[in-house]
């Protein structure tokens, strides 16, 4: 038996763990929104925490702009509206100030790029490593990762749940598409001059009018005065890895040929910033073995318990080998976690597979949204302790079975990313 093993034995006490220092990372530090000095206090305690746990430690600052990542959104709704009123009288202009509208929602939130981000204020944040290595040569490396801020409140989720706020979002955007179908079908019938809308375009045009309630709500999407504590999403990504490399080192456990690490990632719910950075600041190291990130996000909901293979809005598929350590891992313990895609919104493996890391996350979280995700009540309270001793149970079981040079084979520098669930579903047919 592996020595691994032994780890599960500590499951109840490494739960408590997690609570008891989630608990004393919100009662003790300020709010923890990206780029906060909040923020980085808590990183530089867990940077503390995991010195005596590994061989070394490595805080690296990078810059960013916050409020890009939803500064998008009085952006485009406000050039949205100013469409509207002209497409009544010129077509043409209302068209150009539509795809004006548009690129800051593609970029920043479809794509989660950086095209806005000159236009908002910079700050600081950071991003912390912990390493610890193998007593022999290392023949492969698997990172732990999780992220340490947390986000600024979703209004309407608070104040009317998650079915309004989806039900908003979504009019919010199929009124983008609708209002872009008519601009093109004025343009269409009427040409391209100021023409006065009249009869089919009149009406359609006074049809769109029906979801200007839902973009002017768009202007109240996120309370920026309001930073939620962050309990679920996602100080419990972030003390998962720090139990393991805990459990290794109060049991005395060596590894031969594995060296684990820990990624304490920042300002993931500005756009990923922190992940990106790590990834270019790391661009080329880690490919001289198998090089596995896991990453947690929001590990409370067990009946939702997620290996996402598809990230980022769903337009990114992430590691099939890291995806297959994880569904083995939760066959093993029996966490019955299945595939899942992101459909909305993103986590940290999008940024790493992007940048050339093989990767993939574990989620908790119900995506029907429940009353805590991105409010104020994600609170200590809150925290599911049977979630968090199966995912813990499964990412020893990970760890076990990537120790055992199961994975050695993999391609070290090529990210593995078609077929996941369908293969699976094959597999466990046969």
């Amino acid at each position: 038996m592996s020595r691994i093993d032994e780890l599960k034995e500590l499951k109840d006490q490494s739960v408590d763990y997690m609570c008891d220092e989630i608990k004393h990372i919100i009662g003790t530090f300020d709010k923890r929104d990206p780029g906060s000095d909040g923020e980085r206090a808590a990183q530089k305690y867990m940077e503390e925490v995991l010195k005596p746990l590994s061989d070394e430690t490595t805080f690296e600052d990078f810059k960013l702009n916050p409020g890009s990542f939803f500064g998008w959104i009085p952006i485009t709704m406000s050039f949205l509206m100013a469409s509207l009123v002209v497409y009544f009288f010129a077509p043409l202009v209302a068209l150009v100030l539509l795809i004006i509208a548009i690129i800051p929602m593609i970029s920043q939130f479809v794509l989660y790029k950086k095209l806005m981000d000159p236009l908002f204020k910079e700050k600081t944040s950071c991003n912390v490593t912990a390493v610890k290595k193998p007593t022999g040569e290392v023949k492969r490396r698997i990172f732990l990762n999780g992220h340490a801020d947390a986000t600024w409140e979703w209004t309407i989720n608070y104040h009317f749940g998650g079915k309004a706020f989806s039900g908003h979002f979504l009019c919010s955007i199929v009124g983008v598409f609708f209002y872009f179908a008519i601009v093109i079908a004025a343009l269409v019938m009427n040409g391209v001059g100021f023409n006065i809308a009249s009869d089919v375009t009149l009406w359609l045009g006074v049809a769109s009018l029906a979801f200007l309630p839902f973009w002017i709500g768009m202007f109240f999407f996120s309370n920026s005065k309001v930073v939620v504590d962050g309990a679920n999403d996602n100080l419990t990504g972030c003390y998962l890895p720090i139990s393991i490399l805990k459990g290794l080192k109060d049991l005395g456990i060596e590894l031969e040929n594995t060296e684990v690490g820990v990624i304490i990632s920042g300002s993931e719910e500005a756009g990923l910033r922190g992940a990106k950075a790590w990834a270019e600041a790391h661009k080329g190291e880690y490919q001289d073995v198998p090089t596995f990130i896991v990453s947690y996000d929001t590990i409370h909901e067990l009946e939702c318990l997620n290996i996402n293979d598809k990230d980022l809005n769903g337009l990114v598929t992430v590691d099939k080998d890291v995806c297959e350590l994880l569904m083995e891992a939760s066959d093993n313990t029996g966490a019955g976690a299945t595939y899942a895609t992101v459909t909305v919104g993103a986590t940290d493996p999008a940024a790493f597979v992007q940048g050339g890391f093989k990767s993939a996350c574990i989620t908790a979280l119900n995506h029907s949204l429940q009353p805590y995700y991105h409010t104020r009540k994600d609170t200590v309270d809150l925290l599911d302790k049977e979630c968090l001793g199966v995912v813990y149970d499964m990412t020893v079981e990970a760890l076990k079975l990537f120790d055992s040079g199961k994975y050695d084979g993999v391609n070290i520098n090529v990210v593995k990313a078609k077929g996941i669930r369908k293969e699976y579903k094959n597999k466990k047919k046969a």
